[in-house]
């Protein structure tokens, strides 16, 4: 019996072709691991309205962790002309699969590790190494939302808050309501994992980034609460800083941070900023993690102009691939996996088209396995 049970979700467009390129790597390591396909995404939704299909639920619940690749997803509207006719017009509506697996399996954490490797021609600059802590179950996220507002919806936001009178003329076909809910014990459970993450590489600071001057409840909760667990850890500085001033100053600065930690929204953002200063997408690497399991995701799309052309870049995917040895506690292959990647990004005789080579897919990841 394998050591480890591992959900195999390729998903969509890409995902196949930089899952497909994990498999080169992991053979070549010699995980003892058994790999279990499971369904999701875009086709599971236009021939069964769910791309989380319940066999699929359940194959988690029955593994150790999830390998993903990236799924499309398309706004409600256009989600449901993309049913095939035996389900259009029934009701079904369409819902991100990777934020209702986030949710049901409380993956409160979105680990986003941006680090600038030497030799890459896409680099901002050198020595860049900032690690993005997201929280992964609340804020924007949450997906307490109203279209159109029912009246008691209303009714009751304008007893509580004078603001709503504003909208007083606005139909409610004409009105759409998202909630932003932030939470104690979720702002603590992210800011405490940015500060052991600090502490356990021993580095000197944690910024919070947030918007509290005008999200005075939400930023501010959020705030508040990083401000107590910072008291935890004497030894590590805790910096505030207004996500749109955070935007300009990793641009002018990037090597002033080291690790970033905020709420959801502000946290998906800004973490795609984090990746462009090291080369873009392809090489933004996230875990998914909870108390128990753990789905891990490179953070770009699908890209559907480029399934099955084996041109995009697979490294996101072997980053992610190095989280999920750390989080299993394999750290000598995860040490190796990297030091085989740094290798071959520094050598550039293997790039894809995005670092100005020619090199497909699967190359870079023979190129990467080479190394090992």
């Amino acid at each position: 019996m394998a050591k480890y049970k591992i959900a195999w979700l390729p998903g969509d467009g890409v995902g196949n072709d930089v899952m497909e390129a994990a498999k080169i790597v992991l053979d070549r390591m010699k995980l003892d691991a058994e790999y279990i396909h499971g369904d999701i995404g875009w086709e599971c939704w236009r021939k069964e309205a769910e791309p989380f299909p319940a066999r699929t639920v359940e194959l988690l619940k029955n593994t150790d962790c999830a390998l993903f690749g990236a799924i499309t997803s398309l706004p409600k509207e256009e989600a449901e002309k993309e049913l095939i006719p035996a389900l259009q017009g029934k009701g079904h509506t369409y819902r991100s699969p990777i934020v209702r697996m986030r949710q049901e399996f409380n993956l409160r954490t979105n680990l986003r590790p941006c680090k600038a490797y030497a030799g890459n021609p896409l680099n901002y600059k050198e020595g860049i190494d900032i690690v993005v802590f997201r929280e992964n179950t609340e804020g924007l996220y949450a997906g307490v939302e109203y279209f159109p507002v029912p009246d008691e919806v209303r009714a009751t936001l304008k007893k509580h808050n004078k603001n709503m009178g504003r909208f007083d003329s606005t139909p409610a076909d004409q009105m759409a309501i998202t909630c932003r809910i932030n939470t104690v014990t979720g702002s603590r459970n992210i800011v405490k994992d940015a500060f052991e993450l600090a502490k356990r590489e021993g580095r000197k600071s944690v910024t919070v980034v947030e918007k509290p001057n005008v999200l005075r409840e939400t930023s501010g909760l959020f705030v508040r609460t990083a401000r107590q667990v910072a008291k935890e850890y004497p030894g590590i500085t805790l910096y505030e800083a207004n996500i749109d001033a955070m935007c300009m100053w990793l641009l002018k600065n990037p090597l002033d941070y080291s690790v970033i930690v905020t709420s959801n929204m502000f946290g998906d953002i800004i973490s795609d900023l984090c990746a462009q200063l090291v080369g873009g997408l392809g090489f933004a690497a996230s875990g998914n993690i909870g108390d128990k399991y753990a789905v891990f995701e490179p953070t770009h799309g699908s890209a559907p102009k480029y399934a099955g052309q084996y041109k995009v870049n697979p490294m996101a995917m072997l980053l992610t691939v190095k989280l999920m040895f750390d989080w299993l506690g394999e750290k000598e292959k995860a040490s190796s996996l990297e030091g085989a990647i740094a290798s071959v990004i520094k050598e550039g005789k293997v790039r894809t088209y995005d670092m100005g080579g020619k090199n497909s897919t699967l190359e870079m990841a023979q190129a990467v396995a080479g190394k090992v």
